[in-house]
């Protein structure tokens, strides 16, 4: 998942979609992701996650990296509380697989730009999720990594 995770910031500086970024880190687990864009210039991250395990290993993370400044870490149901993250501009989601609320998650994320890692392509839902369009999607092993881009 390091390549996958590189290769996805690559993509996003490229899209100049990370640099300055107000970013939640949906399903967060121990905050790779959201790390990696405080790392690479995002501004900020609301990390959410619901299992405390996961929260001791991420606050840690946070601590121990020095970012908690930049950081908010929230605990509960992303569905629940991504619509609340007012101000994002960029949602980072990697729910467990199997996950099936995509049309939901999109339908209360408050940024413009998602990137979604998934068992499966977004981009072939059915029926599609309407008000978003597939900007590149990537598969690594198992996984897919969609970014999303929210239509006008």
């Amino acid at each position: 998942m390091d390549r996958a995770r590189q290769a996805t910031f690559n993509a996003l500086e490229s899209l100049g979609a990370v640099a300055g970024a107000a970013v939640v880190d949906a399903y967060a687990g121990s905050g790779a992701m959201g790390i990696e864009a405080l790392s690479r210039g995002a501004a900020s991250c609301t990390f959410i996650e619901r299992d405390r395990a996961a929260l001791d290993v991420l606050e840690r993370n946070v601590a121990a990296l020095g970012l908690a400044d930049r950081s908010r870490i929230v605990r509960g149901d992303p569905l629940a509380l991504l619509g609340g993250c007012t101000g994002a501009t960029l949602v980072l989601a990697d729910p467990p697989y199997g996950f099936a609320e995509w049309a939901r998650l999109l339908g209360v994320a408050p940024a413009g730009f998602v990137v979604a890692e998934s068992d499966r392509s977004l981009a072939g839902e059915s029926p599609p999720i309407e008000g978003w369009e597939t900007v590149r999607e990537r598969r690594y092993g198992r996984a897919t990594v969609s970014f999303l881009r929210r239509l006008a």
